[in-house]
């Protein structure tokens, strides 16, 4: 049975009452209405009850463990390069009941009837990101469908490229993507060198940049369809300009993904790929600050691009995804609206002077990092020097509330075993840490890589395992164990300093935490 009812209004024209007799129960309902406010409500006893009750009541253990998470991001320091905090306003879009529609197609010709405002939504994210990278919507379109940044770059090469057609991406070790083309020498590892053969570029030994003069050598041997720039661990900008001779050279396209620097990008912090790219890829959850998804970019004009529009479209549906996710275009639409402001300059260049500033204080301590600085949002800290392995830092920084993660640099020998550390500054930012916030972040680090160093003596072994014993269980005559502990309460204290974006009311220590102090 439902009710219906209004909450006080003034009395209007529209305002009247009505009884109904529920033909299924030989109930009488009465309801006010009023067609401006609609509120329905089941009693307790109806079967979908369940559909109106909140997480906490209807799933307290799922519930727990986003308290769990919450706790940990607001009592840690999150360092993933690739990784942010997104806002509120986005959270809540992207919790929104638009998860609800279904909508394969595109606006105005889709497959599905009931997307009305599904299609104004997805044609002002369109719009919103235009705006946001300052682009001329008679030059350039984008499609905001993708779901992540990997299917955005399989959409764009199924648009691009023919099966077993040639491309060209930087090698994983050097900073490059797995979806660039990464192969290793037992087995091809995306579908970006299953389906398509591919050639790595890589970066000059001597400086950790990119070989430019070394690519164009390579490209005219191997004469590639598509070069695709764009890196998930290179901490400088890139020569677009250079690159676009090099592509037109062998009558080739030009494909950016800017996955990690998009944010800057769009604060026109960096240089500008748009000027010289036919595509650019990016996700939208990293320094731009929104939810998990990708976008496509792609040129309009010109006679090679003339119908890019249709071969981008087709490819993202129906080739590569099913219908959209219209509750994450809404959280894009709003991150979008966010970085069209001018606040967004101010939050990028403090993205940029953060990393500087840490990467400063690590060198200050004779550390080694892949190009001796950075120009963007991370830097990569090549441990090698050390006789450490990534797996071992990142390891620590689990135990002290320090998230970084593991991450090839140059010269390694395997991916899977990697020689460095990743670290973003992008999270930490929106935090509202500036740079000297961000040089007690680099103690802290300096401190975990002194403390992975006496672990893995008192361990005794090389196994990860043994590492990890050492770093967590007390051993007479052994101190790791214990320094663990308390970098870890100077890392929690500190933490906890600072506000956690999207949460505005306070944050409790949930059902489940166990804290040693």
């Amino acid at each position: 049975m439902l009710r219906f009812w209004t909450r006080p209004l003034r009395p209007t024209l529209t305002s009247f009452s009505r009884t109904v007799m529920s033909q299924s129960t030989l109930e009488f309902v009465s309801f006010t209405f009023d067609p401006r406010i609609i509120v329905a409500s089941y009693p307790a006893e109806h079967s979908n009850r369940a559909l109106y009750a909140p997480l906490s009541e209807i799933d307290p253990v799922v519930q727990n463990i986003i308290d769990k998470e919450t706790w940990r991001q607001f009592s840690g320091l999150e360092l993933i390069a690739s990784e942010n905090l997104t806002s509120r306003a986005t959270m809540e879009a992207n919790g929104s009941i638009l998860t609800n529609k279904y909508s394969e197609g595109l606006p105005n010709a889709r497959y599905y009837g009931g997307n009305e405002w599904i299609d104004e939504l997805e044609i002002l994210c369109r719009e919103r990101a235009l705006q946001a990278f300052h682009l001329d919507p008679a030059i350039w379109g984008v499609n905001v469908q993708p779901y992540s940044g990997s299917t955005a770059n399989f959409a764009a090469l199924t648009a691009l490229l023919q099966p077993q057609d040639r491309l060209m991406g930087l090698g994983l070790p050097d900073g490059g993507h797995l979806t660039h083309g990464y192969y290793t020498a037992k087995k091809k590892m995306t579908a970006s060198s299953i389906y398509f053969q591919s050639f790595p570029y890589a970066v000059d030994p001597a400086t950790q940049l990119i070989d430019y003069v070394g690519l164009a050598s390579q490209a005219r041997i191997f004469k590639p369809r598509l070069i695709i720039c764009g890196a998930s661990a290179y901490p400088r900008d890139w020569d677009y300009e250079t690159l676009r001779k090099i592509a037109d050279e062998h009558g080739g396209y030009l494909m950016a993904d800017i996955a990690h620097t998009s944010g800057l990008v769009a604060a026109q912090e960096l240089a500008d790929p748009f000027k010289h790219c036919d595509v650019v890829t990016t996700t939208t959850h990293k320094t731009l600050r929104g939810p998990r998804a990708g976008l496509v970019f792609f040129r309009k004009d010109g006679e090679a691009r003339k119908d890019l529009e249709k071969r981008v479209n087709d490819a993202v549906f129906p080739a590569c995804q099913g219908g959209p996710h219209n509750n994450t275009i809404a959280g894009i639409a709003t991150a979008l609206l966010q970085a069209a402001q001018p606040s967004w300059k101010a939050y990028a260049q403090q993205v940029i002077k953060n990393a500087k500033a840490l990467a400063d204080e690590l060198l200050k301590h004779g550390y080694k990092l892949q190009t001796g600085g950075t120009d963007n949002h991370l830097v990569l800290w090549d441990l090698r020097p050390l006789k450490l392995t990534g797996s071992k830092v990142e390891k620590i920084g689990d135990l002290v509330g320090i998230t970084i993660n593991k991450n090839a640099v140059s010269g390694d020998s395997s991916a899977q075993v990697p020689g460095g550390i990743r670290i973003g500054t992008a999270a930490l930012t929106s935090r509202d840490m500036q740079e000297e916030d961000l040089r007690t972040v680099a103690n802290f680090l300096h401190r975990a890589v002194q403390l992975s160093l006496l672990v893995q003596k008192e361990s005794g072994s090389k196994l990860l395992k043994d590492f990890v014993r050492a770093a967590t269980v007390h051993e007479e005559g052994k101190v790791g164990a214990q320094k663990v502990a308390e970098l870890r309460r100077e890392v929690r204290e500190f933490a906890r300093r600072w506000p956690l974006p999207g949460i505005t009311g306070p944050i409790t220590r949930p059902r489940g935490i166990e804290e040693d102090d």
